[in-house]
């Protein structure tokens, strides 16, 4: 009985340390983001770089923002130390 807790609380804990791709979203939408980035030298540090991704790929301000965050707490990117952030898979690895 103690193991099958400690199983389903490891289960849960696995399954919260899963970042979600933002809601509204989709698959094809992070991958115009991840192509944009590229396009970019694979970081978004300034508005600049937000508003060529955002010509580039259709999405809103606020839908690259939430791509960035996702991207952040999946291991994706990583935070520049002087701001911004680096994409570190797929043609940015």
């Amino acid at each position: 009985m103690m193991s099958s807790r400690i199983a389903t609380l490891a289960a849960l804990a696995l399954v919260a340390g899963c970042a979600l791709p933002p809601e509204g979203v989709s698959q094809q939408d992070i991958a115009l983001y991840d192509g944009a980035a590229a396009s970019l030298g694979c970081t978004l540090v300034s508005e600049p770089d937000y508003l060529a991704a955002g010509i580039q790929t259709g999405l809103e301000r606020q839908q690259l923002l939430d791509i960035t965050a996702y991207k952040l707490s999946s291991g994706g990117a990583v935070r520049l130390p002087d701001g911004g952030v680096k994409l570190t898979t797929g043609a940015c690895a």
